[in-house]
């Protein structure tokens, strides 16, 4: 039997990793993220949440977070499938919905503008 190496496929969103783009901002670090793995994801967002509202020192009212929440939560998704797969069609697999409307979002919420510095980076140490 021949043990040939397999090729590595990867596609665009090979240098899409939302943990190095925020490790190489130092926005978070290794501890950081320990800690973070102890908390649910209900915990993070209230937690998020409340110290927004301590800058300002009051709560904000008006700002329809019930509605706005279904966005964030799709823009996280949409970051997270393009960060764990190796294309946009896949992304689109992994999420559960059509090629075509997977785009739309993209462009939608310009979500490929959060990861772009991050790939021309890494392209240029390679």
């Amino acid at each position: 039997m021949s043990w040939k190496r397999k090729n590595k496929i990867s596609g665009k969103n090979k240098y899409y990793s939302i943990r190095n783009k925020l490790k190489r901002e130092n926005k978070i670090s290794s501890d950081f993220e320990i800690m973070i793995n102890n908390l649910s994801l209900e915990d993070i967002i209230a937690l998020k949440l409340e110290t927004s509202m301590n800058v300002s020192g009051t709560p904000i009212y008006g700002l329809q977070l019930s509605k706005a929440l279904r966005y964030i939560c799709k823009e996280a998704l949409y970051k997270l499938a393009l960060s764990a797969t190796r294309s946009k069609n896949s992304a689109a697999r992994f999420l559960g919905v059509s090629e075509s409307d997977f785009r739309q979002e993209l462009k939608r919420m310009n979500i490929e503008s959060f990861f772009l510095e991050e790939e021309d980076e890494e392209r240029k140490k390679t």
